[in-house]
């Protein structure tokens, strides 16, 4: 038998580190976390913001934080589902609805830092190419933000560039270029000039290819068309209303971008037992906390109820 050598021994076992939760979870790059995050020395703990952008199967999140020792921060946030307050109560996945929860947190976020007077960013959106940092803003800077996807595929008109561009017409510093956006075209040869249509990421914007579709299901397949727009269909949301309902939230965004609590439920519970009784007549289970002394005990009563058994059967033998 020929001499096997042990390529896992103690010495590789005492040099395997185990990776952070979050990447072993998929969840986190660990790797552009630490570039976003890491700030100059010189800035003397000056907070460096990351615009978090973030796209679930029923809402869009934005998030504008810094991070610390003791963890992030956040500055504030906006969901697309906020939009229903601003006259869109369906749609909180597209692309215009990313464009418009972006214009929504960056107001917002100008708003808490006094910076929403001198910052009016693009006051209707017209896709065009646009840096605040090249516009005459004043005393003070523009507010920068860095934009963290996580693990979101950067595709070419990406519904997350929506959201860019959503936050820059709004009116924060965040250093890009149109690559990404829908419209853009690669220059034919190295050096030349690149091509950008802004008409083409307008019609995004303004949910123009949501209303196309609309339109060609309605003619080829209504049956099929009242299950895709069920919502559409409740809230009385026609095809050809699209554009003009997205203009009039972008107005209703700017004259109030301010963040308000819903009210709290007037719902009180009772405790009986380990069953929980609400005001509105439900009940669910809630055990309660044992203390330290109750769980001795209980570990006590069933060893003694082992050992009870195991006595009895010792004696039937």
């Amino acid at each position: 038998m020929g001499f096997a050598k042990v390529q896992k021994n103690k010495a590789y076992y005492k040099r395997l580190q185990t990776k952070y939760r979050r990447r072993r979870e998929g969840k986190t790059d660990y790797g552009a976390r630490r570039k976003m995050v890491c700030q100059d020395k010189n800035k003397y703990n000056t907070p460096k913001y990351r615009l978090i952008a973030r796209i679930t199967n029923k809402k869009i999140i934005c998030q504008v934080a810094y991070a610390t020792i003791q963890g992030d921060r956040m500055l504030c946030q906006a969901t697309s589902t906020e939009l229903t307050r601003y006259g869109m109560p369906v749609g909180h996945t597209n692309y215009a609805a990313c464009y418009a929860t972006g214009l929504l947190l960056a107001r917002r976020a100008l708003q808490i830092v006094g910076l929403d007077s001198a910052i009016q960013g693009v006051e209707e959106a017209d896709a065009e190419e646009f840096h605040v940092e090249n516009e005459d803003v004043g005393e003070r800077r523009p507010f920068k933000v860095i934009l963290d996807v996580g693990l979101t595929r950067t595709g070419p008109a990406s519904r997350i560039f929506g959201i860019l561009k959503g936050a820059v017409d709004g009116g924060l510093h965040v250093p890009h270029n149109v690559r990404k956006f829908p419209g853009y075209g690669e220059p034919e040869d190295k050096g030349q000039a690149y091509s950008y249509d802004a008409s083409a990421h307008l019609e995004r914007i303004q949910g123009v290819h949501v209303q196309e579709f609309m339109e060609n299901l309605m003619e080829e397949d209504p049956e099929r068309f009242k299950v895709a727009f069920s919502k559409f269909i409740e809230n009385d949301i026609e095809a050809d209303a699209l554009v003009d309902t997205y203009k009039e939230v972008h107005s209703n965004i700017r004259e109030d971008p301010k963040f308000t609590k819903k009210e709290k439920a007037d719902i009180t519970n009772t405790r009986k037992g380990n069953t929980v009784v609400t005001s509105k007549g439900t009940e669910y289970t809630r055990c309660m906390k044992r203390s330290h002394k109750q769980r001795k005990d209980r570990v006590a009563q069933k060893m003694r109820t082992a050992f009870a058994k195991m006595a009895a059967a010792a004696e039937e033998e």
